[in-house]
């Protein structure tokens, strides 16, 4: 594996989006944005993803990439959640009736952060403007250090019926170096509380942080399995201080090299699927009979902005908030970051567009390739094909197949592959980004930054 890594660790994009986010530029207006939500009533997938950005964190955390910011006052935070009414009152206005949600989704940030009943009233907002799926996706991420039993029966009230908890890590030494505060309750409470309200659960962890070692993470990794979950995060930290400067304070200690941070990552990868976890792309661990796992054994696993989802609840994602991104299907767009400048725009009656990015047809059909390969670790080019309506020729020419650099990357036991498919091998999958960006077009003439897979 150390040769890979010496080969294959170099920066790529993570392809939670394609194009990925900083590809988007500033010459996007409100009148595109507009446009594309118009289209998208006619597009695919039909149902609605919502997924609502609030910024605000209480403490910020050392190792954050996330557009959060420090909390506000009272007033601010008032009316921060007045304008993402505004907002969402705004945009469903253009919104099909007859579509149904399939997902809700709460980031940040710290989405708790904020008090409870204003999570509580955007959500019954939307749940009361449209119809759901049977059986949507409701979730929100959750820090567990500013939160009791109580709080999380709140959140089920609200309606939500998957909680994601920030735990990032059990040791307390790593918590203390990235300044994160560590749970308010033991986290086997809380588990309790939700199971007895029916909540599914997720845990979030991140490794890569400083003071961590394999063992210290297989002892957070154990405590988790005891815990059993229903969906169990490994995120790899991405250590980039010349876009988030305050990651430099987490070099005060030493952060885990490429090596030590690979077996970190295999040996709780070890744990995890041995302890009955099934894989799900890079990171995601579920249940045997989570819906995602099934997806995966039926090569049907999907994803957005969200994370991993079906296409049962796949949806068009609109989204709401400073810095929230919608992704539609022949469009991307991203509000201000600016906390002042997204209320002051919403409340005269404008969307803050920012940013945004209108897919081409043929970015189209390269993002389900590598979507597919992300989600999936495979590529079956006549699936694709069939999907949008096109030749198995057709679908290859936008991309940048090289035959050459995928035998390449089989006789270093990443992939395989044959003219009608490729496969990531267990042992290539921390490098399904690689490969995936062996297919991109847009990386033939880009000076974007990436993170390095491991």
């Amino acid at each position: 594996m150390d040769h890979l890594i010496s080969k294959y660790n170099t920066p790529v994009p993570r392809y939670t989006s394609y194009p990925p986010a900083n590809f988007f530029h500033d010459n996007f207006a409100e009148s595109q944005f507009w446009e594309a939500i118009t289209h998208s009533n006619t597009q695919e997938p039909n149902h609605l993803s919502f997924y609502i950005h609030i910024p605000f964190c209480k403490r910020m955390c050392y190792y954050c990439g996330c557009n959060s910011f420090p909390m506000q006052q009272e007033q601010e935070v008032r009316e921060y959640r007045d304008a993402i009414k505004r907002e969402i009152n705004l945009v469903c206005e253009k919104i099909s009736p007859g579509r149904k949600i399939s997902q809700i989704h709460f980031g940040g940030g710290s989405p708790t952060a904020i008090p409870l009943s204003y999570i509580k009233e955007i959500n019954s907002l939307l749940l009361q403007k449209f119809e759901c799926i049977d059986n949507p996706e409701i979730a929100i991420e959750c820090h567990p250090g500013y939160m009791d039993e109580h709080d999380f029966e709140l959140l089920a009230d609200a309606g939500f019926n998957r909680i994601s908890i920030g735990i990032q890590d059990f040791n307390n030494a790593v918590l203390k170096a990235c300044n994160r505060k560590a749970p308010q309750v033991p986290i086997d409470k809380i588990v309790t509380a939700l199971r007895n309200r029916n909540i599914h659960i997720n845990f979030d962890f991140i490794y890569g942080l400083p003071l961590q070692t394999t063992e210290s993470f297989e002892e957070t990794i154990q405590q988790a399995i005891a815990l059993s979950p229903d969906r169990l995060v490994t995120f790899s930290y991405a250590h980039v201080p010349h876009i988030f400067p305050r990651q430099q304070l987490l070099e005060r200690n030493p952060l885990p090299q490429d090596e030590l941070k690979s077996n970190i990552y295999e040996n709780a990868q070890k744990l995890l699927l041995h302890a009955g976890y099934i894989q799900v792309g890079i990171d995601h661990f579920v249940k045997q009979n989570d819906e995602l796992s099934i997806a995966r054994q039926n090569h049907t696993l999907h994803r957005n902005f969200q994370g991993y989802c079906t296409r049962r609840t796949t949806g068009q994602v609109y989204a709401f908030g400073a810095t929230a991104i919608s992704q539609l299907t022949s469009a991307y767009t991203q509000n201000t970051k600016s906390i002042n400048e997204y209320i002051e725009t919403i409340n005269k009656g404008h969307i803050p567009v920012k940013k945004g990015y209108a897919l081409s047809q043929e970015e189209q059909i390269l993002r389900e390739v590598i979507t597919d390969l992300m989600c999936n670790n495979r590529i079956n080019w006549q699936e694709i094909a069939d999907r949008v309506k096109l030749s198995v020729a057709e679908v290859k020419s936008a991309t940048t197949y090289d035959e050459k650099k995928l035998q390449e990357f089989a006789d270093d036991g990443i992939t395989e592959w044959s003219e009608q498919e490729i496969r990531m091998k267990q042992k290539g999958s921390p490098f399904v980004r690689n490969v995936a960006a062996s297919l991109d077009k847009l990386l033939l003439q880009s000076d974007k930054t990436f993170s390095k897979p491991i």
